[in-house]
């Protein structure tokens, strides 16, 4: 079995190879280190009496996130985090290749009428942000009701 070297054809199309680097290169390799599509994915999961968001956002600390209500939205931001672990003696970093990111990111989410916004708690476990936000008394689901007849 002997093995070939592929080289792949150029392209006629100078569109062709823009496309061909975006999908085989990382994006932080075509648009520099600092970019970055910094948002971390969001579950909402609605109970009976609460709104639960989990925010996934793993490597950070409690103390990172600034969690605020503000009117009729629920805002859940992070400024940059610092790398120290990644840093060595001299101060100064050399990575070979790049994809963690803790950069800063920002959230929010337009709360209904029936959040009752003085119940809010939050917690951060296993790099996953809970925030329960419960529901006021008159929308939460109630039992039928037996009418007697008269």
């Amino acid at each position: 079995m002997y093995l070939r070297r592929f080289n792949r054809p150029v392209p006629a199309n100078p569109l062709t190879t823009v496309l061909d680097e975006f999908f085989t290169k990382g994006l932080n390799e075509l648009a520099g280190q600092n970019f970055s599509f910094n948002r971390p994915s969001v579950n909402i999961i609605e109970n009976d009496d609460t709104f639960e968001v989990k925010l996934a956002a793993p490597g950070l600390k409690k103390e990172d996130f600034e969690i605020k209500i503000d009117k009729d939205q629920l805002l859940v931001k992070v400024s940059q985090v610092e790398e120290s672990e990644d840093k060595n003696e001299e101060g100064n970093t050399k990575y070979r290749r790049r994809e963690f990111n803790y950069g800063s990111f920002s959230r929010s989410f337009h709360l209904p009428e029936t959040i009752d916004t003085e119940g809010i708690k939050a917690a951060y476990t296993d790099g996953v942000l809970t925030i329960t936000l419960d529901k006021k008394e008159e929308a939460k689901p109630k039992e039928p009701q037996l009418i007697a007849i008269s």
